[in-house]
């Protein structure tokens, strides 16, 4: 019989999670009334009713909203306190979740106004995360992202501290926000850095734009993993190209849908990546704002695309595979899969 297994509990890997969007909503109104911030109307109304807000990000004016929103949320994150909340909580839901590994994506530089600059931002981000794994069990780290829409000097700055970090706990670099702004070329010497410095690369890719968009990150930055990556269904020839380089697509059904790069669940080509031999890990992106983490995305899978049992565990596997956890970790992870699947059914 299939489709019965609880994919809260298959193990896996998350590694698609913003530092802010993966804040409880309670707990941002919390903060926001301690620190006296007044959240625009539209993102307490979302995180008062538990209903997402509407969101539409394919237009220039509905990503400006959704920063305004996100910008929002993390004006609420003020303390060293704030900071190991948050990731505790985060590594809470993921529990939750199934997941034995998450390594979360933030740009110290957002933070580093309120918590004494740029080097003690990550030192205390890198803190939480640490303590917070010790505490909880979970396998975490962190992956440094720049933002597309600041010069890329500024990635070269972010790209030399995550390599000063990588012995603290940071495994990646990334490049977020609109990715309609700044060409990834412009970003291939904080990309170097990164790479000679032992992290991966994880820029984000193939969600607002389309193939070409991948096809950049690939060529210019190196990834080893494209965060969203969804439009390279567009283009044959690339689904071809990612499989046999077995780059990994971040793909996040939910946030997709909320977004508007795809009108309904079932227009996220899932299964088109998947039987092109693209390797994915399902991510939550950022749950605070799209309403639903990381076993909503299986979720999504199995109810609108039809996966399997079978093909969810690969999923997982898929995600362990792509992870910066070490081999030791990523066996027991793999062996929980095999578990999962093979194990008596409720």
């Amino acid at each position: 019989m299939e489709h019965v297994r609880d994919v809260s509990e298959l193990p896996k890997a998350h590694l698609h999670l913003h530092f802010t969007g993966s804040m409880r909503p309670g707990t941002v109104l919390e903060l926001a009334d301690k620190y006296g911030v007044r959240l625009p109307e539209a993102l307490t109304a979302a995180l008062v009713s538990g209903e997402p807000p509407r969101l539409r990000a394919t237009d220039e004016r509905g990503w400006f909203r959704f920063q305004r929103l996100y910008d929002a949320a993390r004006s609420c994150l003020r303390e060293p306190e704030d900071i190991q909340r948050l990731v505790r909580e985060a590594a809470e839901e993921d529990v939750k979740d199934g997941s034995g590994w998450l390594e979360i994506q933030v740009d110290p530089t957002s933070y580093a106004p309120r918590l004494g600059g740029l080097i003690p931002a990550l030192e205390i981000i890198l803190d939480a995360v640490e303590n917070t794994s010790r505490e909880t069990g979970l396998g975490m780290r962190v992956l440094v992202a720049a933002n597309r829409m600041k010069h890329p000097l500024d990635a070269r700055t972010l790209a030399r501290l995550a390599v000063r970090y990588a012995d603290r706990g940071v495994v990646g670099f990334g490049l977020s926000n609109d990715e309609r702004r700044g060409m990834a070329r412009d970003f291939d010497r904080a990309f170097a850095i990164a790479h000679d410095g032992g992290l991966l690369s994880a820029p984000h890719g193939g969600e607002l734009t389309g193939p070409s968009s991948v096809r950049d990150c690939m060529d210019d930055l190196r990834a080893d993993r494209v965060g969203h990556g969804v439009r390279a269904a567009e283009d044959p020839r690339l689904l071809k190209r990612l499989a046999d380089r077995g780059v990994t697509c971040e793909v996040c059904p939910a946030s997709n849908v909320a977004l508007g790069v795809y009108e309904k669940p079932e227009d996220v080509p899932l299964r088109k990546l998947f039987e092109a031999g693209v390797p994915m890990a399902l991510g939550a992106d950022d749950p605070l704002l799209f309403g639903s983490r990381l076993a909503a995305q299986y979720e999504i899978a199995r109810l609108h695309h039809g996966f399997t049992d079978r093909e969810l565990a690969e999923l997982a596997r898929q995600s362990v595979r792509a992870s910066a956890a070490p081999e030791d970790a990523k066996a027991k992870l793999l062996a929980g899969v095999d578990a999962w699947i093979t194990g008596p059914v409720a």
